[in-house]
């Protein structure tokens, strides 16, 4: 059940990514985070008021908090590198955040087998090629360094969903995002009060707006559930595809063209899952 919730995760997480870069090209980036977020913040309130999980003990709330404004600082630094380098350089390192749970596991007493060592790895090279990388002699040690804080930030909020997880994933995932939309929304209001934002669109984008958080909340709470069942060093290999599910949407739904060094990426990180779940 672990693979499966990891891997849903996965899915999820990248749906929501895509989802995310196309909204953002038709309005501000802050805006669709944040209405995004509140979106998932209802969505997970209604789960969690449905399943009883308000009477959970409140162990994770100072997860829930770290892990909210660990993510939170990861997008904004994430941002930071994007803008100070090129996609090609930043997304593959970011994308390697989930070394920080794994880590975590593996200095907790955890372990891989041999073969399924092999398949973490081939994962681990495969969502580097899928993410596009672009090796450039001209690239400055900034964009690296914001790359690098970006895949930690984002590697100590998965660590924290891990652990908050282990007293609720639903009322962990319901702190991250009262804390995420107090703070999101404050900025954003202050960005509209300011004409940031100009007079944006919203009605054709709020449906996947919506869809955006909802993906997002999802692949949250159903990582953290894949974590508490554990082992968490399988539940972080596998909860880390999702640049692959991303990569892939852009080529089937926009028909993007992807590069070769990509499709090796994305049939190295399918042969890693095969060995990983199979062995």
């Amino acid at each position: 059940m672990t693979a499966v919730l990891a891997l849903l995760s996965s899915l999820l997480w990248g749906s929501a990514d895509f989802l995310g870069g196309l909204t953002s090209k038709k309005l501000p980036s802050l805006l669709v985070v944040a209405l995004s977020q509140t979106a998932g913040l209802v969505a997970v309130t209604c789960v969690a008021l449905a399943a009883g999980a308000w009477t959970a003990p409140t162990g994770y709330l100072p997860w829930a908090v770290l892990a909210s404004l660990s993510g939170a600082s990861g997008l904004v630094v994430f941002y930071k590198a994007l803008a100070t380098g090129s996609m090609g350089v930043v997304a593959p390192i970011s994308g390697l955040s989930g070394l920080v749970p794994l880590a975590a596991g593996l200095l907790g007493g955890e372990s891989f087998s041999a073969i399924q060592a092999v398949g973490a790895v081939a994962i681990g090279i495969g969502v580097v090629l899928a993410s596009g990388p672009e090796l450039r002699a001209d690239t400055g040690w900034r964009p690296l360094a914001y790359a690098v804080l970006a895949a930690l930030l984002f590697g100590i909020s998965m660590l924290a969903i891990a652990r908050g997880s282990e007293y609720s994933a639903l009322m962990t995932m319901t702190g991250m995002r009262v804390v995420s939309v107090t703070v999101l929304g404050l900025a954003a209001a202050i960005s509209w009060r300011r004409g940031r934002f100009g007079r944006p669109n919203l009605r054709s984008s709020l449906p996947w707006i919506v869809a955006l958080g909802v993906l997002d909340v999802g692949a949250n709470v159903t990582f953290g559930m894949a974590a508490d069942q554990g082992p968490l060093v399988i539940a972080s290999v596998l909860g880390s595809l999702y640049p692959v599910v991303t990569a892939v949407l852009a080529a089937t739904v926009l028909h993007e063209r992807l590069r070769l060094i990509q499709y090796a990426g994305v049939a190295a990180a399918i042969s890693g899952l095969l060995v990983v779940t199979s062995a």
